[in-house]
């Protein structure tokens, strides 16, 4: 049999128990997790290395710059602002100015020298003295400003990521140039490709701001509600296009911000392949001959881009036609569009009247009134209806080889 253990020790080891189970639980319970997740408590090399950077250089994009994307690689390692000039300084919006600002003693001296002065100057001299004092005390002060005002961004500014290089982020349209694009096409009542080149904007993208713009009005009128702190919080953190609104008197005689090239070309299918075509010297092989190298029907490049009517007006800038005479035949090439566009729906909207639907449960039946006349003499006429009687096609015939044996070029 064991040993039976004596009492002073089993009340010793109880009592030493029971004081331990007393301090489990009188410990507090942990409220708030570790940052790390880890068993390992010590600070590691990139940790402290982390913190360091995070309370030194990086301590710069806590607080964004107004009208900056605030990117990384718009700093240096030591978290400087490539793009400042050598004298600026960043201040931030709780941070007090120092004494000699809130002094200016460049101010306050003249100042001070102005009022000992005598009211009228017996001497050239004290004149003199006094204008040289008044322009340095100016040179100074526009100096400091030019210190404190920062350049524009550049290529660098707009890398978010410093270790890719070949990445810059893309601009996007400002809040107000959205509104202006929304209000020019649906209120004036322009065209898309007018407003793309007013705005400098692809057409694509104009229909897409129209679209989305009707969308959002119409949320708006229905009481839903839009994440506008959102949206504000990316556009800060994006390079954006603002607007230039004539209206107001100090953007009186600038063109708008390009956002972008409104007359790229999209890659034709037809023309990724590599062709060799002999042409005589004494011709002239223009674009146009270029276009039917690769496909009969395909256009080319002045009828194929966006706006067709730009190289129109570079031609008539380089034959040396004045000012009004290039307005005047824009305004006529306008006219005739607009002309031509209304005559096409008028004639859609008479061709919806002639008809008569009569809807039904899985398909309509549309009706259309024709007359025999409009088959002509010959019972051949365009507008015609039934069966068109001439030569049959070949496809049935016996012997016919329907496999291509040649290709066009």
């Amino acid at each position: 049999m064991p040993p039976r253990l004596h009492s002073p020790n089993l009340a010793s080891a109880l009592t030493s128990c029971t004081s331990a189970w007393s301090q489990c639980i009188a410990q507090p319970t942990r409220i708030s997790r570790e940052f790390s997740q880890t068993s390992c408590q010590q600070v590691t090399a990139r940790r402290r290395r982390f913190y360091e950077w995070i309370n030194g250089p990086g301590a710069a994009l806590r607080q964004p710059l107004p009208g900056s994307t605030n990117y990384l690689g718009a700093y240096d390692r030591y978290g400087n602002l490539v793009r400042a000039s050598p004298g600026y300084q960043r201040r931030s919006k709780d941070q007090p100015k120092t004494e000699g600002e809130e002094s200016k003693p460049d101010d306050t001296e003249a100042k001070a020298e102005e009022e000992e002065a005598p009211s009228g100057q017996d001497t050239i001299d004290e004149l003199e003295m006094a204008v040289r004092r008044d322009e340095e005390s100016a040179r100074k002060t526009k100096s400091k400003e030019d210190a404190q005002r920062l350049a524009p961004e550049t290529a660098e500014d707009l890398r978010p990521f410093p270790q890719n290089k070949f990445f810059r982020s893309q601009r996007v349209l400002s809040e107000d140039l959205r509104e202006a694009i929304y209000q020019r096409v649906t209120k004036d009542g322009v065209t898309v490709s007018l407003a793309s080149v007013e705005f400098g904007v692809s057409n694509e993208r104009v229909g897409a701001v129209v679209r989305l713009k009707q969308v959002e009005k119409e949320w708006v009128a229905q009481g839903k509600k839009l994440a506008l702190p959102y949206a504000k919080a990316v556009l800060d953190m994006l390079p954006t296009t603002p607007y230039v609104d004539p209206s107001l008197p100090e953007n009186k005689g600038k063109r708008p911000i390009t956002h972008e090239a409104i007359n790229d070309l999209i890659v034709h299918p037809a023309t990724r392949q590599q062709l060799f075509v002999p042409v005589a010297e004494s011709r002239q092989f223009t674009r146009v001959d270029a276009g039917k190298a690769f496909d009969n029907n395909l256009l080319p490049a002045d009828d194929r881009i966006p706006h067709p009517e730009l190289v129109l007006a570079e031609r008539e800038m380089a034959t040396g036609l004045s000012f009004e005479e290039r307005r005047r035949l824009a305004e006529e090439r306008l006219a005739a569009e607009q002309e031509k566009k209304r005559r096409e729906e008028e004639a859609r909207l008479a061709e919806l009247r002639a008809q008569k639907v009569v809807p039904k449960r899985r398909w309509d039946f549309v009706f259309k009134d024709v007359s025999v006349e409009h088959a002509g003499k010959d019972g051949r006429g365009v507008k015609g209806v039934g069966w068109r009687y001439g030569m049959p096609h070949e496809d049935r015939k016996k012997g016919q080889v329907k496999i291509p044996t040649k290709v066009k070029a």
